[in-house]
């Protein structure tokens, strides 16, 4: 299970493991206030599409579309977190105020996708011949 939350909301033992998807640290939060498996930098959305985006809902369509252009240029990014998101629960830690057009939101549905779109790797089985009994 992918899901989201705030970096300003408390961490909890449902969130397994949590991944900060932002590229600046969130505003006014110690980097020892906030518990993280990992700050995922890159699989933020760049500089000049987190600018021109800007929060404004109109621009999230177009934001969304042009985000996954990126992530989808750029798996090494993001194969961590879905990967992680196979074995159980992730949360997407982010600091935007909108709780639904942000980056995290984006890139949960992201992830999602990818995920439905690939099935999951089957075990790894031996390749060694099974021994044979003679009578």
């Amino acid at each position: 299970m992918i899901q989201l939350k705030r970096a300003y909301e408390a961490a909890s033992r449902t969130d397994g493991r949590r991944f900060l998807v932002e590229r600046l640290w969130p505003r006014g939060v110690r980097k020892t206030a906030l518990p993280l498996d990992a700050w995922m930098k890159d699989a933020a959305p760049s500089t000049a599409l987190r600018k021109w985006f800007g929060h404004d809902p109109a621009r999230w369509p177009e934001f969304r579309r042009r985000y996954a252009a990126e992530l989808a240029a750029h798996p090494s990014v993001w194969q961590p977190i879905l990967e992680a998101a196979r074995h159980g629960t992730v949360t997407l830690v982010y600091s935007a105020h909108d709780t639904e057009h942000n980056n995290a939101a984006a890139l949960q549905q992201f992830l999602e996708d990818a995920r439905d779109a690939a099935p999951e790797k089957p075990p790894r089985t031996s390749r060694r011949p099974k021994p044979r009994h003679h009578a």
